[in-house]
């Protein structure tokens, strides 16, 4: 778990020489039984992941319960108890929650991925490339924003499989720690590591020396979760909007074809199986006569094309061809300023509407808005949309200035549906949103400006920018995720503030003495795993790190195997929620359960220390 000074260390990890660290000091007496404040701290975490585990209460909640106990105990006192919520962590996540979906909305990864998505089917396939995506790039890249760039298309592949994130969100995050074992700048454990080494041998750890045992770790773990997602609870989905629960699939809408679009001298079969039959082109308008479209018709340039399908797939269609939506260059109305948005709106029973056409009634000349879409339950239109004869109840899609289109629904007799986020019509800012994470993350990555504030600029960019909307990005963050961050923080720090973590370091140090090599190194990584999800991993290197070195000291061993394991150990946490934001990033949009990261984790868990203790002592030598 992330605190304030940990998250100040995982920037700038400040490592004293030895002679200044009394923990590289061997121990010498014991010490004696644990006194009330810490046996109130572990009681507290104790209860706290009962109470996760038992699932009766939200875990924001169960948080926000821990933080009052903690209180009430005296192990947080009060004017450390709302720190959690400045720490670096909380702005971490949010900031890249907003990221994501300022990188979902652009679409430039969708069309990236779109050839492979089209290939690639199967459930277990979808998930190894998703999984291998993100572990390698994390190699690279800052982990987090490794997994809130890939996001996205995990949500693509799942609503064209007909499966549910929760499937890919959780193997993608356990990929991104993997793949931060692989180098240096992989994950913040690794460059304090290297500076622990350094500072006791006079030669840290380089780039790649953390490949050989990162890549097997990581090759491995990849074959696991490709076969050991079937762990994962199938009925996992995040709570829905009342939006989603009101989701219209079958408007239609109309679109010209502007020259150069790659659907020019394209027969309506190919167009059709191109976009992975996503929409229906149900009329083509040439030189205004109408024409059916039959599947080996050729589309040409200046074709108007009626499409029908779900506001999703038509906005991509639009997007990938370059297809003019009917409205989209008309000026706005004089006076308006504010941000072009669209709206869903239903039509009511008195509605000026009903009867009459959008271009009978001159809805953009005398509105000031555009329609381009429609909905009617029941009925596949075929029309032009300025041609369709309204009804009561159906749904439409208005696009204008926002500050103007509640307005004109009153007048109108529209009542709006509940608000659901949708791109067809909406201005889009392709590369900028992925330029934008690219330039946070390689900043990260040199050292040049902490993690926090390089996500957390990243994010007010995308927003001042426009490449996503003020009045989106709020529906993008995870409140309950971020409540519960902020109020475990303290709560967990308890364990630190108590000296609770300093005897788990006086009793691995008694037990590992008596240990052979491969059990000692095992130990530190078992230790290491199991500690990091109370602290963050850098505080978790900082505090085990030092009880490693010492215990190679003290049995003759050189200090290379047991710091790498230590940092292995620190970078795999798969059992909770909290203890990485990758895990936490995934927690709200893929539905999990606190007790759902152990049922995959805990076996990814005992397949790191299986694989990973032989791979670090044939890497390290300890002689």
């Amino acid at each position: 778990m992330t605190t304030a000074r940990a998250a100040f260390a995982l920037d700038r990890p400040t490592i004293r020489t030895r002679s200044q660290r009394p923990e590289l000091r061997p121990q010498k007496q014991r010490r004696g039984p644990m006194n009330t404040p810490q046996i109130l701290s572990v009681g507290v975490l104790a209860s706290m992941m009962l109470l996760f585990i038992w699932g009766k209460f939200r875990y924001d909640l169960v948080a926000v319960i821990a933080l009052l106990a903690a209180l009430a105990v005296g192990v947080v006192k009060p004017k450390d108890a709302f720190g959690g919520f400045s720490d670096d962590i909380v702005i971490i996540v949010g900031s890249a929650l907003v990221l994501s979906g300022a990188v979902q909305r652009s679409g430039v990864i969708e069309r990236a991925m779109q050839v492979l998505q089209r290939r690639v089917t199967r459930i277990r396939s979808q998930l190894l490339l998703l999984c291998a995506s993100v572990g390698f790039a994390s190699a690279l890249v800052k982990n987090i924003g490794a997994l809130a760039m890939m996001m996205p298309v995990a949500f693509q592949m799942s609503k064209r499989s007909n499966t549910a994130p929760a499937v890919f969100l959780m193997p993608m995050a356990f990929a991104s720690l993997l793949g931060g074992l692989i180098t240096l700048i992989g994950t913040s454990p690794n460059i304090i590591v290297s500076r622990v080494r350094e500072e006791m041998t006079g030669h840290p750890f380089g780039m790649f020396d953390y490949a050989p045992v990162g890549l097997g770790l990581t090759l491995v773990g990849l074959i696991f979760l490709r076969f050991g997602y079937r762990l994962l609870p199938r009925d996992r989905r995040a709570m829905p909007t009342l939006g989603e629960a009101m989701d219209i699939q079958d408007y239609v809408t109309e679109a010209e074809i502007p020259a150069g679009s790659p659907a020019v001298d394209e027969m309506v079969a190919e167009f059709r199986e191109r976009h992975d039959h996503e929409v229906t082109v149900t009329a083509i308008l040439r030189a205004g006569i109408r024409s059916t479209p039959f599947p080996d018709t050729t589309l040409m340039p200046e074709d108007l094309l009626i499409l029908s399908g779900a506001p999703d797939a038509l906005e991509r269609v639009i997007a990938i061809d370059g297809l003019t939506l009917e409205g989209q260059d008309r000026g706005r109305p004089e006076g308006a300023t504010g941000e072009v948005g669209v709206l869903e709106a239903v039509i009511g029973t008195d509605s000026p509407l009903s009867g009459r056409t959008a271009g009978r009634l001159g809805l953009h000349e005398r509105f000031g808005v555009n329609l381009i879409a429609v909905s009617r339950q029941g009925e596949r239109l075929a029309r032009r949309l300025g041609e369709i004869m309204l009804k009561p109840g159906d749904v439409i899609v208005l696009q204008g200035p926002l500050e103007l289109l509640f307005e004109r629904l009153s007048e109108l007799g529209c009542l709006p549906l509940a608000e659901r986020t949708l791109r067809l019509g909406s201005a889009r800012k392709g590369l900028l949103p992925l330029a934008i994470l690219a330039a946070a993350m390689v900043a990260t990555a040199t050292g040049y400006v902490p993690v926090a504030i390089a996500f957390f600029a990243a994010a007010g960019l995308t927003v001042l920018l426009g490449a996503l909307p003020v009045r989106e990005v709020y529906n993008h963050v995870e409140w309950p995720i971020l409540v519960m961050l902020g109020a475990l923080i303290p709560v967990s720090d308890s364990l630190r503030t108590t000296g609770v973590t300093t005897l788990i370091g006086d009793w691995l140090g008694q037990v590992a003495a008596t240990l052979p090599p491969w059990g000692a190194v095992a130990l530190i990584l078992a230790a290491a795993m199991a500690v990091t999800p109370f602290l963050n991993n850098a505080a978790t290197v900082l505090v085990m790190a030092p009880i490693a070195a010492t215990f190679a000291g003290q049995l003759g061993y050189r200090p290379e195997a047991f710091l790498m394991a230590t940092a292995v150990g620190a970078g795999c946490d798969f059992l909770t929620p909290i203890g990485h934001q990758c895990n936490t990033l995934v927690m709200g949009p893929g539905g999990y359960r606190f007790g759902d990261y152990a049922r995959l984790g805990a076996p990814l868990s005992l397949l790191v220390l299986a694989v990973g203790t032989p791979l670090i002592l044939w890497s390290w030598p300890v002689h």
